[in-house]
């Protein structure tokens, strides 16, 4: 079980897609710990960030087949969350240096 929220939340999703979402549709993107629940993934946004959340939404994506050379292997399995603000919330800033 994970108890810690940074153990929770990874890192932000910082691509086109991710800051496409962020504007149109007041949603954040963040990697997550592949055994967080979408309650675990609320709780620690609210806790870190101090905002509401509306939902979360989930996705799971399974290491892909990569070669270097002779050698080759898989790249970890990854979980994605899409965290929905709620409405009148200030929008979580992390992309100020892009």
């Amino acid at each position: 079980m994970l108890t810690n929220s940074y153990h929770v939340i990874r890192r932000p999703i910082i691509t086109e897609k991710g800051l496409g979402v962020k504007e149109t549709q007041h949603t954040v993107v963040f990697e997550v710990a592949p055994a967080a629940t979408k309650t675990q993934i609320k709780e620690a946004v609210q806790k870190i960030f101090k905002v509401k959340v509306d939902s979360v939404r989930t996705a799971q994506y399974f290491g892909k087949f990569r070669r270097r050379g002779k050698s080759e292997g898989y790249r970890r399995d990854w979980k994605k969350a899409y965290v929905k603000l709620a409405a009148g919330e200030k929008m979580i800033e992390y992309s100020e240096s892009l």
